[in-house]
């Protein structure tokens, strides 16, 4: 295995199995594996705890407001044995999961504010490269010159079983149809927002994995990397 570190960014639409790729790739290569959205998922629940949100309605200038009151770090969970997402020191995975949150965090993505917060904060973990970063603008704003980009997308109906999947093992009373309007007006939210739309850098790699198992699409995306130089 090559000994030189490279930046590997991940973009894609929620539920395309960014994440699931991406710590796949970092356990592989002993690389840090950063879970962009999970920090966007943590100050859409710092907002909801805080009364921010009215009727699904955010606002705006008071969560502006409150970000240097908002720190979101990573670190080892003693109990999971993972790196997981912090808020405010406290571990907060099993709570950015839920479908009040997913019906929340494109508009928290979208303001101007939360992006440049956080963005910095991306960029700081992964100045030394041997990083899997996975997020909407990885490989177009947080890191434009890594060395590999990777653009991951699925059919409609895999994303929408697959997330579906996820949730019922803590809510067994979500519906698929709840589901799949949350994606739309997700994609929708992401990919017109003024700040950082998602978009497919123009040097990102396309992989559609709708058909592909886990581990296909790892053995994909590890001869991705070898390309770039980084095994």
């Amino acid at each position: 295995m090559s000994s030189r570190k490279i930046t590997i960014a991940i973009d894609g639409f929620s539920s395309c199995g960014k994440s699931t790729l991406a710590k796949a790739i970092a356990k592989e290569l002993d690389y840090i594996f950063i879970d962009t959205g999970a920090m966007y998922r943590s100050v859409a629940l710092y907002c909801l705890r805080n009364n921010l949100v009215h009727n699904n309605e955010i606002n705006t200038l008071e969560i502006i407001d409150v970000l240097p009151k908002i720190d979101i770090h990573f670190d080892k969970n003693q109990i999971s044995g993972k790196l997981e997402v912090q808020l405010n020191k406290e571990f907060v995975e099993p709570f950015i999961r839920t479908m009040e949150v997913s019906q929340l965090v494109s508009k928290i993505a979208a303001i101007k504010e939360v992006r440049a917060k956080l963005v910095e904060e991306q960029q700081k973990m992964g100045i030394k490269g041997g990083v899997v970063m996975d997020g909407r603008d990885i490989g177009s704003v947080v890191f434009p010159n890594a060395e590999l980009k990777l653009f991951i997308t699925a059919s409609p109906e895999i994303r929408t079983e697959r997330r579906y999947l996820e949730l019922y093992q803590t809510n067994n009373t979500v519906s698929k149809e709840d589901i799949r309007k949350n994606l739309e007006e997700r994609d929708h939210l992401d990919s017109t927002r003024e700040e950082s739309p998602l978009i497919q850098a123009e040097d990102a790699i396309l992989l559609d994995n709708s058909n592909y198992t886990q581990e296909e699409q790892l053995q994909v995306a590890l001869e991705l990397v070898k390309k770039a130089g980084g095994i």
